[in-house]
């Protein structure tokens, strides 16, 4: 065991001692040590009760005879970090959760590894140290939070963002405001509908890196307690086995996840995060392979954005095991950290309540969720289609343009933006924020103000909670010279999801007129920040540092 470099021999003498201190008994040092990586904080929502969840870790790992060894990592509520300069801080915080994590475990030598994690940029990072340190471990994520009704509707944080704009043009009074303030958001648990944080939980599970069920059991649940202590008896027993995450992660398990994606239609943020998560195991993951999977994976489950319906309703559905029968033929029998194998974990799936998983000969839509456009204007960029209406599956419009959201968030709120504009917002990229921040706000406040017929574009991301006709990720960014950097107001730009098309109309020779003119804008970066804008790559590599 790696635990005997610290506890093994006469040389050792001093390090016993120090464990010791921790209230080590001697036999415990003949026990194996496993690390706990635990994301709570209490400024989270999503990790309120993971103080709880890693007790019932511990529980479990002691009762299958492990030291349990726990210790912190950082965790951003990107919900909160909105529409600020503190949205630049959540994509780079998943390095440093990776790097964290991998600094703790080299450093004390465990035996073996849980990670304790949910919301949107925590578990990509946790998963990111799992297959880099490649010692035996699991992944145990917090699960949804559980929506409330008002009226006959189940609200959503989705739903909280969008009522500043339904306030602003008039059709919310306040008392309906602080409603959705107080309500939208009820108890412990990363936000209900299928935006990044749940997606990721599942793309976990799919993976094969949690137990069955894990993604989906809600957040402060009994359930979730006993797949937790689950979890802590499995990391001991793989460590025994010497079962390691790349015994069994492969790239056919990525191909699965991205399969998983498009039949849930899930955020656009994975685009960013499982290639990130792939580079660990030395599995490349092209951008492509996204366009080419969600081609041929029809779209069968639709929720929050894409409908009403919550991860409280595919919980009751059967989850990512019942996903995976109906689906069965899609995905490959790759070996799980449960040491089941998919299609055993698919025969033992039930469903509990509702039934919102369509069969694959009666889709929602036929190709996947998301999509990856090219054309002039971008070399690839990603939108979420399924929360796409079909008659905005093609646009074309003229393009308000800001180099910066708290621009377009004026404009919007300002009533500045009418049907027909397509809101581009430039330099908000890996390395123009940096860190490129979501755009929930203004896709939100586009919502919220009735305006259906207008289009979204920016170097950015999206949050999973965005809906409509909303393209980011558009690389190359415009802090490099990207083709965004060169549009003007006014200019045509057309938009065709079906044939994956994103075109500027503007005479090539106009562009290069502009191109020699350009220079891009000085941003006065310290600590953090600045190490990652000159480290990071571009959107459609992952956003991983170089």
């Amino acid at each position: 065991m790696r635990s005997e470099e610290v506890k093994k021999g006469i040389e050792r003498t001093a390090h016993r001692a120090l464990l010791k201190a921790l209230g080590l008994t001697d036999d415990d040092m003949e026990k194996p040590f496993i690390g706990i990586a635990n994301a709570y904080n209490t400024i989270v929502p999503g990790h309120m009760s993971l103080d709880r969840i890693t007790q019932a870790v511990k529980e479990g790992i002691i009762a299958a005879g492990g030291v349990p060894f726990e210790f912190g990592t950082i965790g951003i509520c990107d919900g909160i970090a909105m529409g600020h300069e503190g949205m630049c801080y959540a994509l780079p915080s998943r390095e440093l959760i990776a790097d964290s994590i991998e600094a703790m475990v080299e450093a004390h030598r465990f035996d073996g590894l849980v990670v304790v994690g949910s919301c949107d940029k925590i578990v990509p990072g946790m998963l990111m140290a799992m297959l880099r340190l490649n010692i035996p471990a699991i992944a145990v994520t917090g699960g949804p939070m559980l929506p409330e009704k008002i009226g006959e509707r189940y609200v959503t944080i989705s739903t909280a963002f969008e009522a500043a704009g339904i306030y602003k043009a008039g059709n919310l009074d306040d008392a309906g405001l602080k409603l959705y303030e107080d309500f939208c958001a009820a108890y412990c648990g990363s936000c209900q509908g299928l935006y990044t944080a749940n997606t990721m939980q599942i793309m976990t599970e799919t993976l094969g890196l949690s137990l069955p069920y894990t993604s989906t059991s809600p957040c402060g649940s009994s359930r979730k307690l006993r797949i937790a202590k689950e979890a802590g008896k499995r990391a001991v027993e793989l460590v025994k086995g010497d079962i390691k995450p790349l015994d069994f992660v492969n790239e056919s398990s990525f191909r699965n996840a991205i399969t998983m994606d498009m039949l849930i239609g899930g955020s656009t943020n994975t685009v960013l995060h499982l290639p990130a998560i792939a580079r660990e195991a030395g599995i490349k993951l092209d951008v492509d392979l996204f366009d080419e999977i969600g081609r041929k994976t029809p779209h069968i489950v639709a929720l929050d954005p894409a409908s009403e319906l919550t991860m409280m309703h595919l919980d009751e559905s059967g989850g990512v095991p019942m996903i995976f029968r109906k689906a069965k033929k899609l995905f490959s029998n790759e070996m799980t950290v449960s040491g089941k194998r998919v299609y055993e974990i698919a025969e033992s799936a039930f469903v509990r309540a509702s039934d919102i998983i369509h069969n694959l000969d009666n889709p929602i839509h036929k190709e996947g969720g998301i999509a990856i456009l090219k054309g002039n204007l971008a070399k690839a960029a990603v939108v979420k289609a399924a929360a796409v209406q079909e008659s905005m599956l093609r646009f074309e419009g003229n393009a308000k343009v800001f180099d910066s959201e708290k621009e377009a968030m004026k404009a919007i709120l300002g009533s500045e933006i009418e049907e027909g504009d397509i809101v581009v917002i430039r330099y908000m990229g890996p390395k123009g924020a940096p860190g490129m921040p979501e755009m929930l706000m203004p896709t939100a406040a586009i919502a919220g103000m009735g305006l259906e017929r207008v289009a979204l574009i920016t170097d950015g991301r999206f949050s999973g909670a965005t809906r409509g006709p909303c393209i980011g990720h558009v690389s190359p960014e415009a802090m490099i010279g990207g083709m965004i950097a060169f549009v003007e107001d006014g200019d045509v730009i057309s938009i065709d999801i079906p044939s994956r098309k994103l075109e500027l109309k503007v005479d090539e020779d106009e562009i290069e007129s502009r191109k020699e003119k350009w220079k891009p804008p000085e941003r006065k970066l310290r600590g953090y920040l600045a190490k990652y804008a000159k480290l990071v790559s571009q959107a459609d590599v992952g956003a991983v540092l170089e």
